[in-house]
Protein backbone atom coordinates (compact mmCIF):
# COMPACT_ATOMS: atom_id res chain seq x y z
CA UNK A 1 0.00 0.00 0.00
CA UNK A 2 1.17 3.33 -0.74
CA UNK A 3 0.24 6.28 1.26
CA UNK A 4 0.80 10.15 0.79
CA UNK A 5 -0.21 11.90 3.87
CA UNK A 6 -0.13 15.40 5.53
CA UNK A 7 -0.83 16.01 9.29
CA UNK A 8 -1.28 18.94 11.11
CA UNK A 9 -2.89 21.94 10.71
CA UNK A 10 -6.77 22.10 9.56
CA UNK A 11 -7.46 22.10 5.56
CA UNK A 12 -7.85 26.04 5.99
CA UNK A 13 -7.91 28.83 8.51
CA UNK A 14 -11.55 29.10 9.86
CA UNK A 15 -11.59 33.19 8.80
CA UNK A 16 -9.69 32.55 5.70
CA UNK A 17 -12.78 30.36 3.51
CA UNK A 18 -14.69 30.52 0.52
CA UNK A 19 -17.52 31.23 -1.22
CA UNK A 20 -21.01 33.34 -1.24
CA UNK A 21 -22.82 30.59 0.56
CA UNK A 22 -20.22 31.04 3.52
CA UNK A 23 -21.01 34.84 3.57
CA UNK A 24 -24.56 34.49 3.62
CA UNK A 25 -24.75 31.81 6.05
CA UNK A 26 -22.43 34.10 8.56
CA UNK A 27 -24.27 37.26 8.18
CA UNK A 28 -25.90 37.99 11.27
CA UNK A 29 -26.30 35.11 12.51
CA UNK A 30 -24.43 34.16 15.92
CA UNK A 31 -22.54 31.11 16.02
CA UNK A 32 -23.37 27.85 17.70
CA UNK A 33 -22.01 26.19 20.64
CA UNK A 34 -21.92 22.27 21.50
CA UNK A 35 -21.66 20.77 25.26
CA UNK A 36 -18.39 20.55 26.60
CA UNK A 37 -17.08 17.04 26.89
CA UNK A 38 -17.41 15.23 30.59
CA UNK A 39 -14.01 13.27 30.74
CA UNK A 40 -11.03 14.28 32.97
CA UNK A 41 -9.02 15.14 29.86
CA UNK A 42 -8.86 18.53 27.54
CA UNK A 43 -8.99 17.50 23.88
CA UNK A 44 -6.01 17.72 21.35
CA UNK A 45 -6.99 17.61 17.86
CA UNK A 46 -5.08 16.88 14.29
CA UNK A 47 -6.13 16.81 10.60
CA UNK A 48 -4.66 14.59 8.05
CA UNK A 49 -5.05 14.32 4.51
CA UNK A 50 -4.73 11.03 3.15
CA UNK A 51 -4.09 9.33 -0.65
CA UNK A 52 -4.21 5.88 -1.48
CA UNK A 53 -2.31 5.54 -4.51
CA UNK A 54 -3.53 2.01 -4.74
CA UNK A 55 -7.15 2.88 -5.20
CA UNK A 56 -8.28 5.55 -8.21
CA UNK A 57 -11.65 7.59 -6.89
CA UNK A 58 -14.68 5.25 -7.22
CA UNK A 59 -17.33 8.72 -7.97
CA UNK A 60 -15.15 10.63 -10.38
CA UNK A 61 -13.38 9.50 -13.29
CA UNK A 62 -10.06 10.10 -14.64
CA UNK A 63 -9.26 11.04 -10.89
CA UNK A 64 -6.19 8.69 -10.06
CA UNK A 65 -6.58 8.34 -6.22
CA UNK A 66 -8.64 8.55 -3.67
CA UNK A 67 -7.72 11.70 -1.23
CA UNK A 68 -9.62 11.77 2.37
CA UNK A 69 -9.81 13.84 4.63
CA UNK A 70 -9.38 12.69 8.63
CA UNK A 71 -9.47 13.66 12.13
CA UNK A 72 -7.74 12.31 15.13
CA UNK A 73 -8.56 13.45 18.80
CA UNK A 74 -7.17 12.87 21.43
CA UNK A 75 -7.02 13.47 25.33
CA UNK A 76 -4.42 16.27 25.48
CA UNK A 77 -2.38 18.05 28.94
CA UNK A 78 -3.28 20.36 30.73
CA UNK A 79 -2.09 23.09 28.87
CA UNK A 80 -4.81 22.11 25.93
CA UNK A 81 -6.26 25.80 26.39
CA UNK A 82 -2.84 27.41 25.03
CA UNK A 83 -3.91 26.37 21.60
CA UNK A 84 -6.82 27.34 19.31
CA UNK A 85 -9.75 25.79 19.23
CA UNK A 86 -10.82 23.63 15.70
CA UNK A 87 -13.59 24.82 14.31
CA UNK A 88 -16.34 21.94 13.37
CA UNK A 89 -16.28 22.30 9.27
CA UNK A 90 -13.78 25.04 7.60
CA UNK A 91 -15.97 27.69 6.01
CA UNK A 92 -15.99 25.95 2.97
CA UNK A 93 -16.91 22.75 4.00
CA UNK A 94 -19.84 24.88 6.13
CA UNK A 95 -20.73 26.09 2.88
CA UNK A 96 -21.09 23.20 1.54
CA UNK A 97 -23.41 22.30 4.07
CA UNK A 98 -25.50 24.71 4.15
CA UNK A 99 -26.65 24.24 0.60
CA UNK A 100 -26.79 20.40 1.12
CA UNK A 101 -27.99 18.80 4.66
CA UNK A 102 -30.58 16.47 6.09
CA UNK A 103 -32.61 19.38 7.69
CA UNK A 104 -33.36 21.85 4.36
CA UNK A 105 -37.31 21.11 4.88
CA UNK A 106 -37.03 22.93 8.66
CA UNK A 107 -33.65 25.04 8.23
CA UNK A 108 -33.51 27.68 5.29
CA UNK A 109 -29.94 27.66 3.59
CA UNK A 110 -28.27 31.16 4.15
CA UNK A 111 -29.83 32.02 7.91
CA UNK A 112 -27.17 29.26 9.50
CA UNK A 113 -23.36 30.25 10.58
CA UNK A 114 -22.52 26.55 10.39
CA UNK A 115 -19.00 27.90 9.86
CA UNK A 116 -18.71 29.80 13.51
CA UNK A 117 -19.21 26.72 15.63
CA UNK A 118 -15.99 25.72 17.30
CA UNK A 119 -15.48 21.89 19.07
CA UNK A 120 -13.64 21.47 21.82
CA UNK A 121 -10.76 20.01 20.43
CA UNK A 122 -7.48 22.23 20.64
CA UNK A 123 -5.94 22.15 17.50
CA UNK A 124 -1.97 20.59 17.90
CA UNK A 125 -2.02 20.44 21.93
CA UNK A 126 0.36 17.67 23.34
CA UNK A 127 -1.06 14.57 23.93
CA UNK A 128 -1.61 13.18 27.48
CA UNK A 129 -0.98 9.26 27.26
CA UNK A 130 -0.17 7.61 30.77
CA UNK A 131 3.31 6.13 30.80
CA UNK A 132 3.86 2.96 29.11
CA UNK A 133 0.15 2.65 27.74
CA UNK A 134 -1.58 3.56 24.16
CA UNK A 135 -4.74 4.86 23.65
CA UNK A 136 -7.45 2.62 22.06
CA UNK A 137 -9.32 3.79 18.97
CA UNK A 138 -12.36 4.94 17.83
CA UNK A 139 -12.88 4.80 14.15
CA UNK A 140 -16.13 7.30 13.49
CA UNK A 141 -18.61 6.87 10.41
CA UNK A 142 -21.08 9.62 9.92
CA UNK A 143 -24.41 9.49 7.80
CA UNK A 144 -25.14 9.50 4.42
CA UNK A 145 -24.46 13.09 3.33
CA UNK A 146 -23.17 14.11 6.58
CA UNK A 147 -19.75 15.50 7.02
CA UNK A 148 -17.54 13.52 9.70
CA UNK A 149 -17.84 17.07 12.18
CA UNK A 150 -21.56 16.43 12.80
CA UNK A 151 -20.37 13.67 15.27
CA UNK A 152 -18.08 16.03 16.95
CA UNK A 153 -19.97 15.88 20.52
CA UNK A 154 -19.49 12.20 20.96
CA UNK A 155 -16.28 12.22 19.35
CA UNK A 156 -14.73 15.15 21.64
CA UNK A 157 -16.56 13.04 24.73
CA UNK A 158 -14.43 9.58 23.56
CA UNK A 159 -11.18 11.51 23.58
CA UNK A 160 -11.83 12.95 26.89
CA UNK A 161 -12.02 10.18 28.18
CA UNK A 162 -8.61 8.70 27.21
CA UNK A 163 -10.23 7.38 23.31
CA UNK A 164 -7.75 8.43 20.26
CA UNK A 165 -11.16 8.85 18.05
CA UNK A 166 -10.22 8.91 14.20
CA UNK A 167 -13.28 10.45 12.15
CA UNK A 168 -13.70 9.65 8.26
CA UNK A 169 -15.13 12.36 5.49
CA UNK A 170 -15.96 9.93 2.65
CA UNK A 171 -14.95 12.47 -0.21
CA UNK A 172 -17.90 13.08 -3.29
CA UNK A 173 -20.66 11.90 -0.51
CA UNK A 174 -20.28 14.39 2.16
CA UNK A 175 -21.58 17.60 1.35
CA UNK A 176 -18.39 19.10 0.97
CA UNK A 177 -14.44 18.36 2.14
CA UNK A 178 -11.47 20.71 1.52
CA UNK A 179 -8.13 19.99 1.36
CA UNK A 180 -5.23 21.71 2.55
CA UNK A 181 -4.18 22.99 -0.77
CA UNK A 182 -7.74 24.72 -0.53
CA UNK A 183 -9.18 22.50 -3.03
CA UNK A 184 -13.23 21.40 -2.39
CA UNK A 185 -14.52 17.91 -3.17
CA UNK A 186 -18.53 18.08 -3.60
CA UNK A 187 -21.02 15.83 -3.16
CA UNK A 188 -22.20 13.79 -6.48
CA UNK A 189 -24.64 11.93 -4.81
CA UNK A 190 -27.83 13.69 -5.81
CA UNK A 191 -26.22 13.12 -9.63
CA UNK A 192 -26.08 9.74 -8.82
CA UNK A 193 -29.39 9.41 -6.80
CA UNK A 194 -31.08 10.66 -9.92
CA UNK A 195 -29.19 8.60 -12.26
CA UNK A 196 -29.92 5.40 -9.88
CA UNK A 197 -33.34 6.21 -10.05
CA UNK A 198 -33.77 6.98 -13.24
CA UNK A 199 -32.06 3.55 -14.61
CA UNK A 200 -33.56 1.93 -11.59
CA UNK A 201 -30.49 0.91 -9.81
CA UNK A 202 -31.63 2.15 -6.25
CA UNK A 203 -30.00 -1.61 -4.79
CA UNK A 204 -26.47 -1.26 -6.86
CA UNK A 205 -25.75 2.78 -5.80
CA UNK A 206 -26.75 1.59 -2.22
CA UNK A 207 -24.25 -1.61 -2.45
CA UNK A 208 -21.35 0.63 -3.86
CA UNK A 209 -21.84 3.45 -1.06
CA UNK A 210 -21.10 0.92 1.59
CA UNK A 211 -18.71 -0.78 -0.37
CA UNK A 212 -16.79 2.95 -0.87
CA UNK A 213 -17.10 3.41 3.05
CA UNK A 214 -15.73 0.44 4.18
CA UNK A 215 -12.92 0.63 2.13
CA UNK A 216 -11.92 3.84 2.93
CA UNK A 217 -12.13 2.54 6.97
CA UNK A 218 -9.86 -0.17 5.83
CA UNK A 219 -7.45 2.04 4.05
CA UNK A 220 -7.09 4.54 6.93
CA UNK A 221 -6.97 1.63 9.32
CA UNK A 222 -3.89 0.54 6.99
CA UNK A 223 -2.64 4.67 6.95
CA UNK A 224 -2.87 4.61 11.13
CA UNK A 225 -0.70 1.79 11.30
CA UNK A 226 2.05 3.02 9.33
CA UNK A 227 5.95 3.69 10.71
CA UNK A 228 8.59 5.53 9.53
CA UNK A 229 9.45 7.46 6.85
CA UNK A 230 5.86 6.13 5.80
CA UNK A 231 3.56 7.42 8.69
CA UNK A 232 1.17 9.66 8.79
CA UNK A 233 0.37 10.77 11.58
CA UNK A 234 2.00 13.80 13.57
CA UNK A 235 5.51 13.28 15.85
CA UNK A 236 3.77 13.43 19.24
CA UNK A 237 0.86 10.73 17.89
CA UNK A 238 2.93 8.28 16.66
CA UNK A 239 3.56 5.23 18.86
CA UNK A 240 0.86 6.86 21.04
CA UNK A 241 -2.42 4.61 19.49
CA UNK A 242 -3.29 0.98 20.61
CA UNK A 243 -4.41 -0.36 17.36
CA UNK A 244 -5.02 -3.69 18.80
CA UNK A 245 -7.79 -1.92 20.51
CA UNK A 246 -9.70 -0.69 17.94
CA UNK A 247 -13.78 -0.36 18.04
CA UNK A 248 -16.20 1.87 15.44
CA UNK A 249 -19.16 3.47 15.50
CA UNK A 250 -21.19 6.06 13.37
CA UNK A 251 -24.65 6.98 12.98
CA UNK A 252 -27.36 5.95 9.98
CA UNK A 253 -24.89 4.86 7.16
CA UNK A 254 -22.16 4.92 9.54
CA UNK A 255 -23.82 3.15 11.74
CA UNK A 256 -24.00 0.26 8.99
CA UNK A 257 -20.84 1.06 8.09
CA UNK A 258 -19.07 0.16 11.59
CA UNK A 259 -21.38 -2.97 11.59
CA UNK A 260 -19.87 -3.94 7.61
CA UNK A 261 -16.48 -3.32 8.82
CA UNK A 262 -16.54 -5.24 12.05
CA UNK A 263 -17.73 -8.15 9.68
CA UNK A 264 -14.94 -7.76 6.94
CA UNK A 265 -11.94 -6.69 8.99
CA UNK A 266 -10.92 -8.25 12.26
CA UNK A 267 -8.85 -5.69 13.53
CA UNK A 268 -12.68 -4.18 14.97
CA UNK A 269 -13.06 -5.46 18.44
CA UNK A 270 -16.90 -3.97 18.77
CA UNK A 271 -18.98 -1.52 16.84
CA UNK A 272 -22.08 0.39 17.75
CA UNK A 273 -24.46 1.03 14.92
CA UNK A 274 -27.03 4.16 15.72
CA UNK A 275 -30.14 4.02 13.99
CA UNK A 276 -28.23 2.87 10.81
CA UNK A 277 -30.28 0.01 7.94
CA UNK A 278 -27.67 -2.48 7.58
CA UNK A 279 -29.00 -3.61 3.81
CA UNK A 280 -29.63 -2.52 0.70
CA UNK A 281 -32.82 -0.68 0.46
CA UNK A 282 -34.77 2.20 1.35
CA UNK A 283 -37.40 0.68 3.77
CA UNK A 284 -36.80 -0.50 7.46
CA UNK A 285 -39.31 -3.18 7.23
CA UNK A 286 -37.74 -4.60 3.73
CA UNK A 287 -35.99 -7.82 3.98
CA UNK A 288 -34.39 -7.67 0.07
CA UNK A 289 -30.92 -7.14 -0.57
CA UNK A 290 -29.33 -8.52 2.14
CA UNK A 291 -25.74 -6.81 3.21
CA UNK A 292 -23.20 -9.49 4.11
CA UNK A 293 -22.82 -8.60 8.00
CA UNK A 294 -27.18 -9.59 7.44
CA UNK A 295 -26.54 -12.84 5.93
CA UNK A 296 -23.91 -13.44 8.46
CA UNK A 297 -24.09 -11.58 12.04
CA UNK A 298 -20.70 -11.08 13.72
CA UNK A 299 -18.89 -12.59 16.12
CA UNK A 300 -17.69 -9.69 18.18
CA UNK A 301 -19.50 -6.96 20.33
CA UNK A 302 -22.45 -5.31 18.75
CA UNK A 303 -24.37 -2.40 20.24
CA UNK A 304 -27.39 -1.11 18.78
CA UNK A 305 -29.32 2.49 19.15
CA UNK A 306 -32.28 3.18 17.78
CA UNK A 307 -34.75 6.17 17.52
CA UNK A 308 -38.16 5.64 19.18
CA UNK A 309 -39.58 2.74 16.85
CA UNK A 310 -36.62 1.71 15.34
CA UNK A 311 -35.45 -1.74 16.93
CA UNK A 312 -34.57 -5.62 15.76
CA UNK A 313 -37.66 -6.66 15.59
CA UNK A 314 -39.61 -3.59 13.81
CA UNK A 315 -36.25 -2.90 11.24
CA UNK A 316 -35.86 -5.96 8.94
CA UNK A 317 -31.50 -5.34 8.37
CA UNK A 318 -31.31 -5.54 12.06
CA UNK A 319 -33.44 -8.46 13.24
CA UNK A 320 -31.10 -10.36 10.48
CA UNK A 321 -27.81 -8.77 11.98
CA UNK A 322 -29.24 -9.86 15.60
CA UNK A 323 -30.50 -13.54 14.57
CA UNK A 324 -27.52 -14.68 13.16
CA UNK A 325 -25.35 -12.60 15.80
CA UNK A 326 -26.95 -14.51 18.18
CA UNK A 327 -27.02 -17.94 16.84
CA UNK A 328 -23.11 -17.31 17.04
CA UNK A 329 -23.06 -16.56 20.23
CA UNK A 330 -22.63 -13.07 20.24
CA UNK A 331 -22.58 -10.06 23.05
CA UNK A 332 -25.54 -8.05 21.47
CA UNK A 333 -27.71 -5.06 23.09
CA UNK A 334 -30.46 -3.40 21.31
CA UNK A 335 -31.56 0.26 23.11
CA UNK A 336 -34.22 2.42 22.36
CA UNK A 337 -33.73 6.41 22.61
CA UNK A 338 -37.13 7.45 24.15
CA UNK A 339 -38.95 10.09 22.15
CA UNK A 340 -35.66 10.30 19.86
CA UNK A 341 -35.57 10.67 15.90
CA UNK A 342 -32.68 9.65 13.68
CA UNK A 343 -30.63 12.95 13.69
CA UNK A 344 -30.76 12.58 17.90
CA UNK A 345 -27.28 10.88 17.55
CA UNK A 346 -25.93 13.45 15.41
CA UNK A 347 -24.86 17.32 17.06
CA UNK A 348 -27.97 18.29 15.88
CA UNK A 349 -29.95 16.99 18.89
CA UNK A 350 -27.85 20.05 20.53
CA UNK A 351 -27.69 22.42 17.36
CA UNK A 352 -31.49 22.28 16.30
CA UNK A 353 -32.94 23.78 19.32
CA UNK A 354 -30.16 26.75 18.83
CA UNK A 355 -31.26 26.99 15.60
CA UNK A 356 -35.01 26.95 16.48
CA UNK A 357 -34.85 29.98 18.93
CA UNK A 358 -32.86 31.92 16.51
CA UNK A 359 -34.80 31.24 13.58
CA UNK A 360 -38.27 31.25 15.53
CA UNK A 361 -38.84 27.35 14.01
CA UNK A 362 -42.25 26.00 15.49
CA UNK A 363 -42.07 23.09 17.94
CA UNK A 364 -42.68 20.47 15.14
CA UNK A 365 -40.01 21.52 12.99
CA UNK A 366 -37.88 21.06 15.86
CA UNK A 367 -39.60 17.90 16.79
CA UNK A 368 -39.50 16.41 13.42
CA UNK A 369 -35.96 16.96 13.13
CA UNK A 370 -34.72 15.59 16.88
CA UNK A 371 -37.93 14.47 18.62
CA UNK A 372 -39.33 15.09 22.27
CA UNK A 373 -36.35 14.10 23.89
CA UNK A 374 -35.30 16.77 26.07
CA UNK A 375 -31.37 17.47 24.30
CA UNK A 376 -29.22 17.30 27.18
CA UNK A 377 -30.79 13.82 28.57
CA UNK A 378 -30.10 12.79 24.98
CA UNK A 379 -26.48 13.86 25.00
CA UNK A 380 -25.70 12.25 28.24
CA UNK A 381 -27.25 9.14 27.83
CA UNK A 382 -25.85 8.84 24.25
CA UNK A 383 -22.79 9.21 25.85
CA UNK A 384 -22.87 7.34 28.42
CA UNK A 385 -24.09 3.96 26.82
CA UNK A 386 -21.42 4.68 24.29
CA UNK A 387 -18.47 5.12 26.58
CA UNK A 388 -19.62 2.12 28.69
CA UNK A 389 -19.42 0.00 25.42
CA UNK A 390 -16.35 0.92 24.28
CA UNK A 391 -14.90 0.70 28.11
CA UNK A 392 -15.83 -2.88 28.41
CA UNK A 393 -14.61 -4.46 25.38
CA UNK A 394 -11.90 -2.01 24.39
CA UNK A 395 -10.27 -1.46 27.95
CA UNK A 396 -12.02 -4.64 30.14
CA UNK A 397 -13.67 -1.82 32.72
CA UNK A 398 -17.15 -2.53 33.49
CA UNK A 399 -17.99 0.23 35.73
CA UNK A 400 -21.48 0.68 36.47
CA UNK A 401 -23.10 -2.47 34.76
CA UNK A 402 -24.75 -0.25 32.75
CA UNK A 403 -25.05 -2.11 30.08
CA UNK A 404 -26.77 -5.04 31.98
CA UNK A 405 -30.39 -3.53 32.37
CA UNK A 406 -32.28 -0.06 32.73
CA UNK A 407 -30.96 2.80 34.23
CA UNK A 408 -32.68 4.90 36.82
CA UNK A 409 -30.04 7.71 35.61
CA UNK A 410 -31.11 7.30 32.30
CA UNK A 411 -35.20 6.89 31.93
CA UNK A 412 -34.68 7.72 27.95
CA UNK A 413 -33.38 4.58 27.51
CA UNK A 414 -35.08 1.45 26.57
CA UNK A 415 -33.51 -2.12 27.15
CA UNK A 416 -35.39 -3.70 23.84
CA UNK A 417 -35.25 -8.00 24.61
Amino acid sequence: MAVAATAGAPAAEPGRASGAGAARASAGAPALTLPAPTGRHPVGTATLHLTDRHRSDPWVAGQRHRELMVSVRYPATRDAGRFPRAPQMTRAEAAGFDGLNNFADHVPAGKVAWGATLTHAHQGAPVARPAGRRLPVVLYSPGAGDPRALGSTLCDELASRGYAVVTVDHTYEAPAVQFPDSRVAHSVMRAEMAKAQRTGRITELLEKVSAVRVADTRFVLDALDLTGRDAVLPPALRGALDLTAVGMFGQSAGGFTAAQTMHDDRRIRAAVNMDGVMGYTQRDDDPSHPSTVGRDGVDRPLLLMGMAGDDHHSVASWDAVWRHSAARGTWLRDLTLRGGRHASFTDAEALIPQIARQLGLSRKDVTEMIGTVRPERAVAAERAYVTAFFDRWLRGRDRGNLLDGPSARHPEVRFVP
